[in-house]
């Protein structure tokens, strides 16, 4: 369904004060130029209904591109060449303000984007995190206050009560895991509804985990096995299911027991066990129904790992393994253009490229299994990028890595990859800062000269590797041990320690080690390590993991670094150091980002967030 700024009317007098679309149903039905639509037409049939709730999975932005060419990393991932407008450059220096408010007329950060409340499909670099999730609210609403208009099967209805469910909960989530607890908007709220207050991050979570677990129970575990997915069978990958619903049921759960937000919510900064069993739950729910085969998810296999990012036929990435994307425009001709973000003029970027720090690359172990600094873990300074976990090589691009594989001899200087201190792939300005590039989410034969045809690059939201690892985290915490697990189905045992080992198994990567298993703090180590190397740059998950688990102001987190060193004869590096680069401003006010002052201004029960 379209938007028409005559169809959606602008309150700024709203009731969170957030640029929310707010209209009654009777407007919101009656004002279309191209047609007056009464509730029954828009609301009676399935099909109808479905195409109005379509438009919410138009609201999830793709959140690398809220421009042509966007960064979108604001923790301690990656480090940008030396300009004043990358997100992470601000983000880095404390400057938070600009996720809402960026120069040059163009908004780098998908929190916002350029205009960010726009939901047409063809308007890909214009979807907004905050806006849009405002209005997605504000849609399902709107249509669970006329879910009785439908006149269908009950399989009809449950499909499409579930979605409204799905996502009044999902943006919701996705709305306080930046910004903290706020008001839950559950019904269809008029303008003389002004003074609704914040609530608690904890009491937030829990309406929200109220409505994705109806919706669990509601949508169907595969659309293609639905009367109704039959009409789309086939092409129904990308709409959200029973297994979508208990992910983020335990995502969100999962962060509400987190240190931070039981902090901030009860004062205890430390785990809610009981939060941590209910998210262990949600999160068993959804990998039995893949055990069992009845959800089609499944960790992709590791012969097709890149395709969990790119893919190269122009098919849409992701599938089996995930579990919530943004939309694919087809329209959308610029899909390769991002790759000049991680490579340098002399590959054919535009320079301003940003590149994998060393202190974040560190995180990457060993094919063995054990962390680089660990005892028996075979690492080599003077031999570094040799022996290191699968998962290295398909992330990262260090010195000496073949780029080009065609061309001619006229392209021999820049064939390989010239990362060391001097080497034209090396430039503060136009060049990795690091030493390091970014391999994560393109070919290497994306650049100027192969440019490899049909690269899709569409990273996810949430993928299932990420649901075993959270299912662990819950576990350890919830029941106390590395060897516990949730009591389940006596058919399907799985502990956190085997959780995390399925992973790690797809990449070839030994079972955790003994010595990481002896309690909660040692097994807690490996698993942030875990997440680090698998979760790489997806979807920010690492600056909500470091702030939910209120260790962001840690030294080893703020710092980031390069590594200076020289080529020898042999091609490995020499007189290798590690230099901090940049240290990054936390405080504690970064642990939430800053809300619209203009907004918050409107009435005093909402309020700013602490120290903006």
């Amino acid at each position: 369904m379209t938007k028409h700024n005559n169809i959606f009317i602008l309150l700024q007098a709203s009731v969170v004060a957030l640029g929310l679309l707010l209209i009654s149903c009777e407007d919101y039905l009656d004002k279309s130029p191209e047609a007056i639509l009464s509730e029954q037409e828009i609301f009676g049939t399935f099909k109808s209904f479905q195409g109005f709730t379509e438009e919410m999975y138009h609201c999830i932005p793709d959140y690398t591109r809220s421009v042509y060419v966007a960064d979108w990393n604001i923790a301690d991932e990656i480090l940008a060449t030396t300009v004043d407008w990358r997100l992470n450059v601000h983000f880095d220096n404390g400057d938070y303000w600009y996720w809402y408010t960026t120069a040059w007329g163009w908004n780098q950060s998908y929190f916002m984007a350029s205009n960010g409340a726009v939901t047409e499909t063809s308007e890909w670099t214009q979807k907004g995190l905050w806006p849009l999730a405002w209005y997605g609210i504000r849609k399902a609403n709107v249509g669970l206050a006329n879910i009785d208009e439908l006149i269908g099967t009950q399989e009809e209805k449950d499909i499409i009560k579930g979605q409204l469910l799905f996502f009044r909960g999902f943006f919701h989530f996705q709305l306080i895991s930046y910004w903290g607890g706020l008001p839950y908007i559950d019904e269809v709220l008029g303008s003389e509804q002004l003074n609704l207050p914040r609530l608690t991050y904890r009491e937030t979570a829990l309406l929200a985990a109220k409505d994705l677990e109806e919706a669990a129970a509601l949508l169907p575990s595969n659309w293609d096995n639905t009367v109704v997915g039959q009409e789309t069978l086939g092409d129904n990958d990308q709409r959200v299911t029973k297994s979508t619903a208990y992910a983020y049921l335990g995502k969100n759960l999962l962060y509400a027991a987190s240190p931070l937000m039981n902090k901030v919510s009860t004062g205890n900064a430390s785990y809610d066990a009981e939060l941590c069993k209910q998210a262990a739950e949600a999160f068993y729910n959804c990998l039995y129904l893949s055990h069992t085969g009845e959800a089609f998810y499944q960790l992709t296999e590791w012969d097709r790992y890149h395709e969990n990012f790119y893919t190269l036929n122009g098919d849409i990435p992701g599938y089996p393994e995930s579990l919530m994307t943004p939309r694919y425009y087809y329209n959308n001709i610029y899909y390769d253009v991002t790759t000049s973000l991680h490579h340098p003029q002399v590959l054919g970027g535009d320079g301003n490229m940003v590149s994998p720090t060393h202190s974040y690359v560190k995180n990457f172990g060993m094919a063995n299994g054990l962390p680089i600094d660990a005892e028996g873990s075979g690492y080599d300074p003077a031999d570094p990028w040799t022996g290191r976990d699968p998962r290295f090589y398909e992330s990262i691009v260090y010195d000496g890595v073949k780029m080009i594989q065609g061309g001619t001899s006229a392209d021999d200087e820049r064939r390989y990859a010239n990362l060391y201190n001097g080497g034209n792939y090396r430039d503060d300005l136009s060049g990795s800062r690091t030493g390091y590039m970014m391999k994560k989410f393109y070919p290497n034969e994306g650049n100027n000269v192969d440019n490899v045809p049909n690269k899709l690059m569409l990273p996810g939201y949430l993928r299932l590797a990420d649901v075993y690892y959270m299912y662990a985290e819950a576990v350890l915490y919830g029941y106390g041990t590395p060897q516990s697990s949730h009591p389940g189905n006596g058919d399907y045992v799985l502990t956190a320690e085997d959780a995390v080992n399925v992973v790690r198994a797809r990449a070839n990567v030994p079972g955790v080690d003994t010595r990481y298993l002896a309690s909660q703090e040692a097994f807690m180590s490996e698993l942030i390590r875990e997440r680090a190397v698998e979760l790489m740059c997806e979807a920010n998950i690492r600056f909500c993991d470091l702030r939910r688990w209120m260790i962001t102001g840690q030294k080893k987190y703020r710092e980031k670094t390069a590594i200076d060193f020289e080529r020898g004869t042999d091609g490995k590096p020499i007189n290798m150091k590690e230099r901090v680069v940049v240290t990054r401003v936390v405080e504690d006010k970064h642990y939430w980002l800053p809300l619209p002052q203009e907004q918050v201004n409107i009435y005093p029960e909402f309020g700013q967030n602490p120290g903006w």
